[in-house]
């Protein structure tokens, strides 16, 4: 079957088809050519896909990130963003940068961030005297590490297809990379305000209005605190959580900053259940095309192949950097992570690499796809909200690209910016 379920994929994807839509066709016609088992068993293995208590913290969290995303709530993070690093040179996009590493920790989604705060600070950047196009591109860079600062929905994904990590161990890892993407953007950010004399977007305030400013933006930055260091105390699991996370966020938005109306819940919801059904349907089709796998026995003939090459640990991870690479050119990192994991993390696990490690790796390779043409998705998303071409935006990039690429090096011989915080936190 897999001789037809490949070619099928990557002409199906060629051709435009949504990812979610590829993988089920694929493995339909892998199915009706090449093997006697019913059509019906696609159907079953979807729903089997989805069958899952933990994955019900994947809506919960788009809820919770769609109440959060109210004007108020990204305006005060904006503004905070700003108060620390607004009067730089840069400072307008440096505040990009910052103010998405702080929204990831309430979104967990890369698209959103882009949506979200990303969306106004283009705005902002270009009437701060900044080009659209950088701005654009900056806004695409620094979203990247909305997956990889916890919460993040990808972690939630990936820790039900390796067994060696928890959802609560994945958030951990997360946030020294998240952070050190972080400060390599804003690096290159410098670099190039430098060249093109970007000025600063405002003059430093006083300490008494960043204390003020910071205040104001407490309430919405406690829903990290409340998420990770509920899991890390073993106070609730990740699907609870993620229930209380919606809880906090009404309540933050109907009585702290009174942004949020019952009138504007439906919306809301619907919003959310839309991008929930997209997420949940490429999880069960990618379970579709694993399970195919499992059948023709690929990721036991890639692991005794890998196996027997007799690599180092850093030689695999370098390895593992280029394919998922290439792999994050065409897709997603949700389908990635249900595809890849179950083939890759055994062998990493059987070559003495921690598993934490080697998780963050995956993530961050995956998530760089999101940037990166043909099909990178946060590419489309900001090209739509600024109203620019794609091949625009892409012209911008190549700084951004030199720094996700370092902190993917770093990150890869590095270990203990994956393993330091799950360790001293006890997982």
């Amino acid at each position: 079957m897999a001789e037809i379920l490949f070619p099928a994929l990557f002409l199906l994807l060629a051709l435009g088809l949504p990812v979610a839509f590829a993988m089920a066709i694929s493995v339909f016609l892998a199915i009706t050519f090449a093997s006697n088992y019913p059509h019906l068993v696609v159907v079953k293995e979807m729903f089997a896909g989805l069958d899952s208590f933990p994955l019900l913290a994947v809506p919960f969290f788009i809820l919770a990130s769609e109440i959060m995303t109210g004007g108020a709530v990204t305006l005060a993070i904006l503004r905070l963003a700003q108060a620390f690093v607004g009067h730089l040179r840069g400072g307008l996009g440096h505040a990009n940068v910052v103010s998405s590493a702080m929204f990831a920790g309430i979104s967990g989604s890369a698209l959103a961030d882009a949506a979200g705060p990303g969306t106004m600070m283009v705005r902002m950047m270009e009437k701060g005297g900044y080009d659209r196009p950088y701005a654009g591109a900056l806004t695409i860079a620094s979203s990247v590490v909305g997956p990889i600062i916890p919460p993040s929905i990808t972690m939630i994904i990936y820790a039900m297809q390796d067994k060696e990590v928890s959802v609560g161990s994945l958030f951990m890892a997360g946030v020294l990379p998240g952070l050190l993407i972080t400060m390599l953007i804003l690096f290159a950010n410098a670099r190039v305000s430098k060249a093109r004399n970007y000025a600063s977007g405002q003059p430093m305030p006083s300490l008494a209005e960043i204390g003020r400013i910071a205040f104001f933006a407490v309430p919405a930055l406690l829903l990290i605190l409340l998420v990770v260091g509920g899991i890390r105390f073993g106070i609730f699991t990740p699907t609870e959580a993620s229930v209380i996370a919606v809880f906090y966020a009404l309540l933050v938005g109907m009585f702290v900053y009174r942004s949020l109306h019952l009138r504007d819940l439906p919306g809301i919801v619907l919003r959310a259940a839309l991008t929930s059904g997209a997420v949940l349907l490429i999880l069960g089709a990618a379970r579709a095309f694993a399970w195919v796998l499992i059948i023709e026995s690929v990721p036991q003939f890639l692991a005794e192949t890998i196996i027997s090459w007799d690599l180092s640990p850093i030689v695999f991870l370098l390895a593992v950097n280029l394919l998922l690479l290439v792999f994050g050119l065409f897709m997603d990192p949700l389908p990635g992570v249900m595809i890849l994991v179950p083939i890759l993390a055994p062998i990493s696990f059987a070559l003495g690499i921690d598993p934490n490690h080697f998780a963050i790796i995956v993530i961050v390779n995956l998530t760089l796809g999101l940037a990166t043409p043909p099909v990178g998705s946060l590419i489309f998303v900001v090209s739509s909200t600024v109203g620019l071409k794609p091949s625009t935006l892409v012209r911008e990039m190549p700084p951004f690209f030199l720094a996700l690429a370092a902190a993917l090096l770093l990150i890869t011989f590095l270990p203990f910016l994956s393993t330091w915080l799950p360790r001293i936190s006890g997982f």
